[in-house]
């Protein structure tokens, strides 16, 4: 039973994963309305007849999202039962789906009412809360910390401030991009880092205001947690899991920001710009799970 339910939390994680770049495909194709202001069917039809490729992207998230939806109830109730006796996972079972319901409603909401960009920005972040918990339920069904000893790990008062700050802070950086993509701000700085090749100046708008802030705010996250994988370098080096999980979250940073780079080099290559998602969509995941450590040391 427990080798099925691995399997299924491993199936149900992924599936989480192609929401949120489903979820990140249909803004970036500009594909929201593809089926009208029909919810959930497409254009008041189960079966639509006229195909169009923004029809076919949102109808195809909604149907991965119902089914993964599913997929997250049914492992909430079998982990619930199977590993019920672990503190976090009742709390973990509930947020996922709770979380997974939100963000549907607030997408059913704006496709039948329509919603203000700032508000749509939340979507991604809300998957992301979704996903994370799902992540975390995984992990603890492979019994992760077991093989990492993490029930005894000791985490100092200056990594937990880290790990706590870092981690709310990441999600104002994945707020500002997900409103860069709702307000098509994109591509209205065609240079990198800085916005033109005139060199520094003051934004001009409300896009570039956006589209610098969510720079500015991509490196300053960039030089925190490199700062945290050098102070886990220099003090956790006996500790695998705080050590190596800031060793990963370096990479992911480092591919966070060189994804974005090249989304605009590019001119918004979609593979690379769904890169740009799945980077992040890693990083928080690994940001949630010292979250938890953080939680178990304070505990212990």
């Amino acid at each position: 039973m427990r080798r099925s339910l691995k399997w299924f939390a491993v199936a149900t994680t992924i599936g989480m994963i192609f929401i949120l770049l489903g979820g990140a495909l249909v803004t970036k194709t500009d594909s929201g309305m593809g089926c009208g202001r029909s919810w959930p069917l497409c254009n008041g039809e189960f079966m639509p007849g006229e195909v169009t490729p923004e029809l076919l992207i949102e109808f195809s998230h909604r149907l991965v999202s119902g089914v993964v939806g599913l997929m997250v109830l049914g492992l909430s109730v079998w982990a619930w039962r199977a590993i019920g006796h672990i503190r976090e996972t009742k709390f973990l079972a509930l947020l996922s789906f709770a979380f997974l319901v939100i963000q549907a409603l607030v997408g059913a909401a704006a496709v039948v009412w329509g919603q203000s960009d700032f508000v749509l920005a939340l979507h991604f972040g809300i998957s992301l809360i979704s996903f994370a918990s799902v992540f975390l339920l995984t992990l603890l069904i492979f019994e992760v910390d077991k093989k990492f000893d993490a029930e005894n790990l000791v985490i100092d008062k200056r990594m937990r401030f880290h790990i706590i700050w870092v981690t709310v802070y990441s999600y104002i950086v994945i707020y500002t991009g997900a409103l860069v993509r709702h307000i098509n701000a994109s591509l209205v700085c065609p240079e990198w880092p800085l916005c033109n090749s005139s060199g520094f100046t003051l934004p001009d708008n409300i896009y570039e205001w956006v589209q610098m802030g969510h720079r500015t705010a991509a490196g300053i996250i960039f030089i925190w947690v490199a700062y945290i994988a050098w102070l886990a370098a220099r003090n956790y080096r006996d500790q695998k899991v705080i050590y190596w999980g800031w060793m990963i979250c370096l990479i992911l940073v480092s591919l966070q920001v060189m994804s974005g780079a090249l989304a605009i080099f590019t001119r918004l290559n979609l593979y690379i710009a769904l890169s740009h998602a799945f980077f992040i969509t890693c990083l928080f995941g690994m940001f949630s799970y010292f979250i938890l450590l953080v939680y178990r040391s304070k505990r212990k």
